[in-house]
């Protein structure tokens, strides 16, 4: 088998993924966006390995020794990945990548337990007006 017939299918692969990163909007697609350009890696990665050791008298196989890193790496990767998205998705109720860039926590008028309560001292008064925009900004 030639070399060119995995070279090109990596290439369409990568190809594929870096698309999706940049066109997707959905942070799940954009994970499945990177495994598939990792994949493609990985390909490559075995087709030149092989190739390699045809030329070779001894074949150390190094190509597919760092693909199963490669595929441990992107197991971690996603799991971690998809933990953050889950933890944003119940907090903000949404996966989308453009609403999630402002990252700063909004203010709830129910208060942080959602009981209507803001956890202050009604006996006590709190920073009002201009102090709670500069304890927001600060």
């Amino acid at each position: 088998m030639h070399l060119a017939y995995p070279a090109v299918l990596s290439v369409l692969l990568f190809c594929t993924g870096l698309y999706g990163v940049l066109a997707r909007r959905n942070a799940i697609l954009v994970l499945m966006s990177v495994e598939l350009m990792l994949n493609a890696v990985n390909l490559n990665l075995v087709a030149f390995d092989v190739w390699l050791s045809k030329a070779a008298e001894e074949t150390l196989h190094s190509g597919q020794a760092l693909t199963l890193f490669t595929i441990a790496i992107a197991a971690a990767e996603i799991g971690i990945g998809l933990a953050i998205v889950l933890a944003v998705h119940r907090n903000r109720g949404t996966a989308d990548i453009d609403k999630l860039r402002d990252t700063a926590e909004r203010h709830h008028p129910d208060g942080p337990d959602g009981s209507g309560h803001d956890g202050h001292d009604t006996d006590t008064p709190g920073p009002t007006g201009e102090a709670q925009k500069a304890e927001a900004t600060a």
